[in-house]
């Protein structure tokens, strides 16, 4: 079962981007993999399967890649609105309890990035974002308990 993956345009550029570096891995590990198996005995070379390991893992990030590419649906920034949260919404939120201010930018799982902001619309404090008004009172369950925070400001 296939999932969409949403992206903004740059996201998607990143991905294929990434993908043909990944590609380009390959005659890499395929030379180190002929280099060990010359080497002589594969029982007991540690090199050759060190490198085939390699190789094994390669090869399940690009086809995870390649799926999450397939799956890929670019959002179309033109129609984001700030009436509820949405995808590519910048959304400042105050946790109730303690009064701290966050703001996050809801984006797609490949190009979350809580270092800048961009918080994934998957993940349980996106989920319980989308959809809602400014002034909202929102719970999230998250594993360190229910949080409850007001949705203050919502922007592009």
């Amino acid at each position: 079962m296939s999932n969409i993956h949403y992206v903004t345009a740059e996201g998607l550029e990143n991905l294929k981007a990434e993908l043909a570096k990944l590609i380009a891995e390959r005659p890499v590990i395929s030379a180190q993999i002929a280099e060990a198996r010359d080497k002589g005995d594969l029982s007991e070379n540690a090199e050759y399967d060190a490198a085939k390991e390699a190789q094994g893992l390669l090869e399940l990030k690009i086809s995870k890649l390649e799926n999450t590419i397939a799956n890929a649906r670019v959002i179309d920034e033109s129609k984001i609105n700030t009436d509820h949260v949405q995808m590519l919404n910048k959304v400042k939120i105050r946790n109730v309890k303690t009064g701290a201010v966050m703001e996050y930018t809801l984006v797609g799982e490949s190009e979350a990035n809580i270092a800048e902001g961009k918080l994934a619309a998957a993940t349980p404090i996106g989920k319980a974002l989308i959809g809602k008004k400014k002034g909202e009172i929102v719970e999230a369950k998250v594993p360190s308990g229910i949080i409850q925070f007001e949705i203050l400001d919502i922007s592009i």
